[in-house]
Order: C-alpha cells, then sequence, then structure tokens
C-alpha cells in the first residue's frame, strides 16, 4: 500500500487553512482529478474522480476532526484509501499543512504510477493550487467546526 506524505506552506492563519479544508465540495477547485465532493453529513462524503482516464465514485468517512488541529478520513466502499492533514501554526499568518495519504492500488497502470512517483507529484500539485486558491482569496469559502473523536 503506497503512503504518500507532503506539506506545504501557506500564507494564511491556521484557522484560514483549516477552515477551507472542511469545505469538501470546493476540493475540484485545487484537487486533480477530483470531479466532484457531495457532502452527505457531517461524516460522511461522496467523491467523484476520473484520473489517468479511470473513473471512480466512492464514499469516505470523516474519523477525526479537531478544529485547526487535523482531519482524518478512511473510505468506506470502494477505492481503499485513508488519511490525514494536519495545520501547524508557523505564525500569525503562516500555517504548513501536512498530508499523508495511504492507498491500494489496483491497475497495473496505478502501481506504475505508484512505483514512479506520479501520486507524489499529484499530491505536491494538489498542495500548490491549495496555496494559490486560499491565498488569493485570502479567506475561507466557509467553515465546519465541528469535533469529530
Amino acid at each position: 500500500m503506497p503512503t504518500i506524505e507532503q506539506s506545504i506552506d501557506v500564507d494564511v492563519p491556521v484557522s484560514t487553512a483549516y477552515n477551507q479544508w472542511t469545505q469538501f465540495e470546493s476540493f475540484p477547485h485545487f484537487m486533480g482529478g477530483v470531479e466532484s465532493i457531495t457532502q452527505l453529513d457531517d461524516t460522511l462524503t461522496h467523491w467523484k474522480t476520473k484520473i489517468g482516464g479511470v473513473e471512480r465514485e466512492f464514499d469516505a468517512e470523516i474519523t477525526e476532526q479537531h478544529p485547526d488541529e487535523r482531519v482524518a478520513w478512511k473510505s468506506v466502499d470502494g477505492t481503499t484509501h485513508a488519511g490525514v492533514v494536519t495545520f501547524h501554526r508557523l505564525g500569525d499568518t503562516t500555517t504548513r499543512v501536512m498530508v499523508q495519504i495511504d492507498w491500494e492500488t489496483e491497475s497495473l497502470v496505478e502501481k506504475l504510477g505508484a512505483a514512479v512517483g506520479v501520486d507524489d507529484a499529484q499530491v505536491k500539485s494538489d498542495l500548490k493550487r491549495f496555496k494559490e486558491f486560499i491565498e488569493s482569496r485570502g479567506a475561507a469559502t466557509g467553515a465546519w467546526r465541528g469535533d469529530v473523536s
């Protein structure tokens, strides 16, 4: 099972970065291959992706969420993956966003892509687009400050 670990520093307060990350339906604006995410309830999301010509739909459950600290999830059907994003205050207006994703490759193309680092590059690119998205706005598009233990 490949593990992806990437981080980026964004020039917004930790609460702004965290608040934007809780707006899952905005992910297609900065995540390549994510066509849509529908928030079904406080802890369940439905994803539609198309990566390398492969279309997938699956549900993911928020397993842990603590405001301004972390959001963790795992798939509950379809593609097998889990991950966590953590938010680290570097200063009043700077935050480090760290992402770790574990996922199960299914096809030969996915296995080859993981072996040569395509998935790492995709997450790195997604984080760069997140940085551009949130810094250009200067504010989150919304927020969900609930706590999931």
